[in-house]
């Protein structure tokens, strides 16, 4: 892949975690099915640049594993899921199914794009606490790969 492709690949999966996580907050405040929410999104908002495949694959992901992420993340949080934040629990989702499904993507990837996002979206320090609950998660999700950052 050429440098510049790279980058717009780069660029397109950045903005799919984008939408996708203001979609999963959507499903979460509205209660619509997730078919319905990606249709308003399409409609709503300049996908062109968007890896489309991607955002639906986090999209759904997040919502059809919904209660499986949160048993999952329930193990690394220092409270219960119910008292998250709706936008870190959003966070949080698409974070948790990217790196359990996406093993292709590097762990520091996906956490360090959930933690940006967290800036963006999030309270002031919520990207300290998606950062840590992610990190967690890695350790229990991707141990080959996570065994190796201590050297």
């Amino acid at each position: 892949m050429s440098d510049n492709k790279h980058q717009r690949h780069i660029a397109a999966r950045k903005q799919a975690r984008h939408y996708a996580t203001q979609a999963v907050y959507q499903w979460h405040m509205a209660g619509a099915e997730s078919s319905q929410i990606e249709a308003e999104f399409v409609a709503d908002y300049d996908l062109s640049k968007t890896d489309l495949e991607y955002f639906r694959e986090l999209l759904h992901g997040a919502v059809l594993n919904s209660e499986a992420l949160e048993q999952l993340l329930g193990q690394c949080l220092d409270r219960k899921v119910s008292e998250l934040d709706i936008v870190e629990l959003a966070l949080l989702k698409v974070g948790a199914f990217e790196l359990q499904e996406k093993i292709d993507v590097p762990y520091k990837v996906v956490i360090n794009e959930y933690v940006n996002l967290a800036k963006k979206f999030g309270a002031t320090d919520s990207h300290k606490y998606v950062n840590g609950v992610l990190d967690k998660l890695a350790n229990t999700l991707r141990t080959v790969e996570t065994a190796n950052k201590a050297q």
